[in-house]
C-alpha cells in the first residue's frame, strides 16, 4: 500500500504527541485519503466547522450557561436530526463504514466514526466528551459542569441508562455478561483511531488479506509507535508471509518494551527460531 510521503509524515509527527494532544477529526480524514487518494480534504474540513458552528447557533439564544441537557440536545438536533447522523446495519458489512469522508458522504457509519463526530463537535464547544472501553459498541461519556451522560452515537445520540448498557452488553456478549468499571474508563484518541483502523484490519485478516492486513498495521504503527501488541503482531504476520528480517525487525521491537506474560515468552522463542532460519 502507498502511502503520499506528506501522509506518512503527518501520521509519524501525530505518532510523537502525547495522546491527549492528538486531533481526533484531522487525523481520521488523513488516515481516510489512504484508502481514498483522490478525495480533497478541504470540503469535509468545512463540514466539520459547520457542524460546530451550528450547536454553537442553536445553544446561542439561551439566557444562562448551557447545562448537560442542552448541550446533549444540540448534538441530537444537529448531527441527527439536521443532518441524519445515524447508525445502519448495512454499515458493519460495509468496508468503506471505517472511513470518515465516505461516512460524511452517506451520513452513516461504524459506531465509532460516529462517535469520533460527536466528540469532536463536543470538544470544539470546550465540553469534555470521551470515548468509552466499552466493548462491542463505541459509547461516549458527555460531561458538562459535572454531570454526565453516557451516549450511543449509532443510536441516534441517544442517552444509555446503567439498564441499557446492561441490556446492550448482553446482547453483545451473551447472557452470562455483566458490567465492569473497565467499560466505564475513557479511552484516549488514539485508541479511538486504532479503534477504527482495527475495524479495517479484522476484516481483511478474516478475509485471507494478509499482506493488506499488515500494511494497516504499519500505518497504525506510524501514529501509535508504542503500540506493543501492533509490534508483536506485525512480526507474527510478517513470519506467515516467509519475510523473516522484517518479522525480526517487528519482534525486535516489541521485545525492546516492557511487557511480560505468556505473549513475551512465545515472541521470543519465535525470534531465536527465525534468527535460525535466518542463517
Amino acid at each position: 500500500m502507498r502511502i503520499p510521503s506528506d501522509i506518512r509524515k503527518a501520521l509519524h509527527d501525530i505518532g510523537q504527541l502525547a495522546d491527549d494532544d492528538v486531533d481526533l477529526a484531522e487525523t481520521a480524514l488523513l488516515l481516510a485519503t489512504i484508502g481514498r487518494p483522490a478525495v480533497q480534504l478541504e470540503s469535509y474540513r468545512r463540514h466539520l466547522a459547520t457542524l460546530c458552528s451550528d450547536v454553537s447557533r442553536y445553544l446561542s439564544g439561551l439566557s444562562r450557561p448551557p447545562e448537560l441537557t442542552d448541550c446533549h440536545e444540540a448534538l441530537v438536533q444537529i448531527l441527527f436530526r439536521r443532518y441524519g447522523y445515524m447508525g445502519t446495519e448495512e454499515s458493519f458489512n460495509d468496508q468503506d463504514a471505517a472511513n470518515l469522508t465516505y461516512v460524511i458522504d452517506r451520513r452513516s457509519g461504524l459506531p465509532v466514526q460516529l462517535g469520533l463526530l460527536y466528540i469532536h463537535v463536543a470538544r470544539q464547544q470546550g465540553w469534555q466528551a470521551e470515548g468509552l472501553s466499552f466493548p462491542g459498541r463505541f459509547l461516549f461519556r458527555l460531561e458538562v459542569n459535572g454531570e454526565r451522560f453516557i451516549i450511543d452515537p449509532y443510536d441516534g445520540g441517544a442517552v444509555v441508562s446503567p439498564h441499557d448498557l446492561r441490556g446492550l452488553l448482553k446482547t453483545i456478549s451473551g447472557a452470562h455478561a455483566e458490567l465492569l468499571p473497565d467499560y466505564y474508563q475513557a479511552v484516549s484518541p488514539r485508541a479511538v483511531l486504532l479503534r477504527i483502523q482495527n475495524n479495517i484490519y479484522n476484516r481483511l485478516l478474516r478475509a485471507g488479506y494478509i499482506e493488506e492486513a499488515v500494511d494497516v498495521i504499519r500505518i497504525m504503527l506510524l501514529f501509535a509507535p508504542k503500540a506493543t501488541d501492533l509490534w508483536r503482531e506485525c512480526g507474527l504476520l510478517y513470519a506467515r508471509l516467509d519475510n523473516i528480517e522484517q518479522a525480526i525487525k517487528a519482534l525486535e521491537t516489541y521485545l525492546g518494551f516492557d511487557t511480560g506474560g505468556d505473549s513475551r515468552y512465545n515472541a521470543s522463542m519465535l525470534l531465536q527460531e527465525l534468527r535460525q532460519r535466518l542463517n
